[in-house]
Formats: structure tokens, sequence, C-alpha cells
């Protein structure tokens, strides 16, 4: 019931997605089993820190990585304030817990060379050919999230002006700029659209006229980027992560792009600023009288 009453408060208070709700409530069943299974505890207003701790050394021994151990140990942190807020508890049992110390992943953008190349290169006029090109351009020109393209919506488009509206996290809208080679991409996926059986309010549909889902996004990402790029990573995020640091590269205002990608702090945003200041350097090893190259 505990955990149950939680999980209602992130999913009606809180407006936390579906997917994050869910995440959260194996990473505390998880726990939950641990500790009756180890312990025989079964009340989980008792539990101590010394019990946790357990965890998560098992969970070390388990070689789960560091990141997916912290996040384990999040959840746990927000359920245990949440039964503090509710007064269930007098004290956080993991108010003085430190995060495992994780390698911090450098993550590499594709090149402005290679989405291109992605764009040039698909040329077919079918269906799945112009949705799926729709997809790496909408994704690129507005930086939006996997789960907020599958959601766009046919009322969201604002042909008129340009402007898409984006339903982020935790329900928060907001409005981001369609460029006009876009648009020019999505009247003719529409156009064929029209030509499948569907009633469907959402913009990306498959062939069957039903909503697109995750895994098929990640797959159109991953195949044709797969063919002009050697890097490790090539999902739907990385395209993202290219927008950004694109955007940045050429000389936008931080606080622009935290607003198209709909971050809530300028803290989130800036992880995309490493790229940026590579580029920074360049020009400055270049242009600055002192530098080496110009001694």
């Amino acid at each position: 019931m505990l955990i149950k009453a939680f999980l209602d408060y992130l999913s009606h208070e809180k407006n936390y997605s579906k997917h994050t709700v869910i995440a959260y409530q194996k990473d505390l069943n998880s726990f939950k089993s641990f500790i009756q299974i180890n312990f025989g505890q079964e009340d989980l207003l008792e539990v101590n820190y010394s019990q946790i701790r357990s965890w998560i050394v098992s969970l070390v021994e388990d070689e789960i990585s560091n990141r997916t151990i912290n996040r384990k140990i999040s959840s746990l942190k927000s359920f245990y304030k949440f039964l503090q807020k509710t007064e269930q508890i007098k004290s956080n049992p993991l108010q003085k817990h430190k995060a495992l110390k994780v390698a911090k992943k450098v993550q590499v953008p594709f090149s402005q060379k290679e989405v291109a190349t992605v764009l040039e290169s698909n040329t077919e006029n079918s269906f799945v050919s112009i949705r799926n090109k729709l997809m790496v351009e909408i994704f690129y020109s507005t930086g939006i999230r996997r789960a907020e393209l599958i959601n766009i919506q046919l009322k969201d488009i604002n042909s008129g002006s340009n402007v898409l509206k984006v339903l982020g996290k935790r329900n928060k809208e907001r409005l981001v700029p369609i460029l006009n080679s876009v648009l020019k991409t999505l009247n003719l996926y529409l156009n064929h659209r029209k030509n499948i059986s569907n009633n469907s309010e959402y913009l990306f549909i498959t062939e069957k006229g039903n909503k697109i889902y995750e895994t098929l996004v990640y797959r159109v990402i991953n195949s044709y980027f797969s063919k002009v790029s050697s890097k490790v990573k090539k999902s739907p995020h990385m395209l993202r992560h290219s927008f950004a640091t694109h955007l940045l590269n050429e000389g936008a205002d931080l606080n622009s792009v935290k607003e198209l990608l709909g971050h809530s702090s300028l803290a989130s945003t800036q992880v995309y600023t490493h790229n940026s200041l590579d580029a920074i350097k360049q020009v400055y090893n270049q242009a600055h009288p002192k530098s080496k190259k110009n001694e």
C-alpha cells in the first residue's frame, strides 16, 4: 500500500510519465524483495540505512553499474521523502547517503555532415521512406524527445505560423519553430498519409494506421545512422544532442536552447556545452595573437 500511494502521488500530483512511474515501481519492488528475503523485513517504515547499504553492496556484487545503482537509490530516496512528507516516518534513512562515483561519459553528437548525408540519401517516394525522413528532420530541427515525437498529434501542427506544440515531461507544453524545409517534407508525408485507412489523431503512424512506438523509432534512427556513422550510440537522443550542440557551436544563446529543449533548469542544458567549447577553443587558438599558432 505504501508503494502504491507513492506511485499514485508521482502520477497524479507530480505528473510523471507512465514509463518513469514504472521505473520507480521496479526499483522499489526490487528493494522490498531484497529486505524481505535477507532480513525478513516486511514493514518498509522500519527500514534502516544498514539494510539499504546491504542492498547497495549486493547490487555492486551483481556488477550493476554505479550509474544504475544511483538511479535505484534515487528512487528509494524519493520514496522515503514522500513517507516523511506524509508524516509516516520522522527521518529519511537515506538522508546522509552519498551517491556512488560515476565516470562522466562524453557523448559525441552526429556531425552536420552525417545528418546531411542521411537526409540526402533518403530519396524514395514511399510512405515509409517519407515518414522516416520526416522523423529525422523533426528530431534534428527541433531537438524534441522520442516520446514527444511519438505523441505529436495532427492538431499540434500550425503550418501557418511554422510552429509545433510539444507536450513534454510532466505534461508541460512548449512551442518550437518548424523550418520551411521540414514543412515541405511534412506536407509530402501528409499526402501519403491520406492513402492509409485510419482515424488516428497522431501524426506519425505505421502502414497499418496505428500509432508508432518507441522501438520502431529507435530502429529507424539506428538503421539510417549506422550507414554513415561509426559512433557507438545511434539513438534518437543523439539527434537531440546534435541539435543542441550544433546550435551552441553556431553561437546560439544557452537560455534559448534550454527553452527549445524543454529543460526545467539551465544545468540540464549545460551538459551540451562541452562540444561547443571545443569549437570556441579552436577559434580562440586560431585568432588570439598570443596563441602558439600565431607566434
